[in-house]
C-alpha cells in the first residue's frame, strides 16, 4: 500500500505548503537528507496561539502536534513530489508550555503516532526531542522540526 492510500485510509487530507514567513525555506535536501524548517500547529489555516497547562490542555495540544505533522507531510510531498520515498529520521518538538507542565512528550506523541500510522514502524519510528519553551513565533502552542531520509524510488 502507498503512502497515498495509507492517508486516504486514514481520513487524512494534505494541505497546501504555506510560504515562509522570514528568509528562509520550509525544507531543504542535502544529499539523502531532508530537513524542515519549523511548522507551526494551525487549525483552519490560522497559527493556534497559547500556553499548554493554562489556557491549552494536553489532549488539544496533542491534536496540533498532529495537524502540524500533516503540514510536514505537505511540505515534503512539495519538495519530493511524493511520500512514497521517505522515512522519518528525527522530530523535534517545541511546545510552549507553563513552568510546571511535565507532559510536552505527551503532546509530541500526537505527531509520533501520525507519523508511525502513515508511514508504518519501519519507515514512521524516528529518533525525537520533547522540549518545552517559554515562547514560540507568532505565539504558537507547538512546533515541529524534522528530518526525513529519501530511501528510494517509489514502489
Amino acid at each position: 500500500m502507498g503512502v497515498d492510500d495509507r492517508l486516504a485510509e486514514l481520513h487524512i487530507v494534505i494541505p497546501e505548503t504555506t510560504t515562509p514567513v522570514a528568509n528562509y525555506v520550509t525544507a531543504r535536501r542535502a544529499g539523502s537528507l531532508l530537513f524542515f524548517s519549523g511548522h507551526l500547529a494551525k487549525r483552519d489555516g490560522a497559527v493556534v496561539t497559547g500556553r499548554v497547562g493554562d489556557d491549552v490542555d494536553t489532549d488539544t495540544a496533542y491534536d496540533l502536534a498532529r495537524r502540524a505533522a500533516i503540514d510536514l507531510l505537505g511540505t515534503a510531498r512539495a519538495a519530493l513530489g511524493t511520500l512514497d520515498t521517505v522515512a522519518v529520521i528525527k522530530l523535534t518538538g517545541f511546545v510552549q508550555s507553563t513552568p510546571a507542565f511535565t507532559e510536552q512528550s505527551a503532546v509530541i506523541n500526537g505527531a509520533s503516532d501520525l507519523l508511525v500510522a502513515v508511514f508504518g514502524p519501519d519507515r514512521g519510528r524516528h529518533a525525537r526531542s520533547a522540549v518545552g519553551v517559554v515562547q514560540l513565533p507568532l505565539g504558537a502552542a507547538v512546533e515541529l522540526e524534522a528530518i526525513f531520509e529519501v530511501i528510494g524510488a517509489p514502489a
